[in-house]
């Protein structure tokens, strides 16, 4: 559906979605329908976002948002409650400081994707760059192909999965969070170490891979990763170090 020249780009009519079409609608008039969660329970259709930035950034909105295509920056920043799907790759700051609802890319993610969030789901069907899931803070990501270096940089709980493999620096100095891995890390960072993977992880791992909707992955192929908790402490002997 096309905007009307009257200000507001989409309508509602007889219970269909509502329709954005970013190629003649500016981003914040989206994003103003998210924030004050007007159409909640209904779906969103953002056709054309053409690479651009801050695409359904702070959704309050219960409901699905479709966005057929590629985005820029920060797309599905601070979310909540809105379960987003990108049919498209996306750029830096995926999802960011997310708070709840389900975020999922159908294609790659540039860096820093998910970093310092809180809750809900992050789900990227390719591969993520450099610093995925950094300093997260309770949020769970899965991403179906490989990730870049020092993702998982100092993060404080959640759970990063990775399907593929890992680049170098893998949980550098990682806190409370559970990193699961099926490929090859490059190489850990400081603290990080493999840890033993109990039947309890191997449920969460099967519940969290259902949850992504990764078919033909098994818990069983991953190995865990966390902190070796040797940061939490002053040690005397290491008093040079500090």
């Amino acid at each position: 559906m096309r905007p009307n020249h009257g200000g507001e780009s989409a309508r509602r009519q007889n219970g269909e979605a509502l329709r954005f079409d970013l190629k003649d609608s500016p981003v914040r008039e989206l994003n103003r329908a998210l924030h004050e969660r007007g159409a909640e329970g209904r779906s969103i259709r953002v056709a054309n976002p053409g690479g651009k930035h801050n695409v359904a950034v702070g959704a309050r909105f219960r409901g699905e948002v479709f966005i057929d295509g590629h985005v820029g920056y920060y797309c599905a920043g601070m979310n909540q409650n809105a379960a987003i799907v990108v049919n498209g790759n996306a750029g830096p700051g995926l999802a960011e400081n997310m708070m709840s609802g389900q975020v999922r890319v159908k294609g790659d993610a540039s860096q820093y994707g998910g970093a310092t969030a809180h809750g809900g789901l992050l789900v990227i069907e390719g591969n993520a760059a450099a610093r995925c899931g950094i300093s997260m803070k309770g949020a769970d990501i899965v991403v179906g192909g490989s990730i870049g270096h020092l993702s998982a940089f100092m993060a404080q709980s959640g759970r990063l999965v990775v399907c593929g493999d890992a680049g170098d620096a893998l949980g550098d100095s990682i806190y409370e969070a559970r990193i699961y891995l099926r490929g090859k890390a490059a190489g850990l960072g400081a603290d990080c170490i493999e840890k033993p993977m109990e039947a309890s992880h191997r449920e969460e791992l099967a519940y969290l891979l259902d949850q992504a909707e990764l078919g033909g992955m098994k818990a069983g192929d991953f190995r865990r990763f966390g902190s070796a908790r040797q940061l939490y402490h002053f040690q005397i002997d290491h008093l040079g170090a500090y």
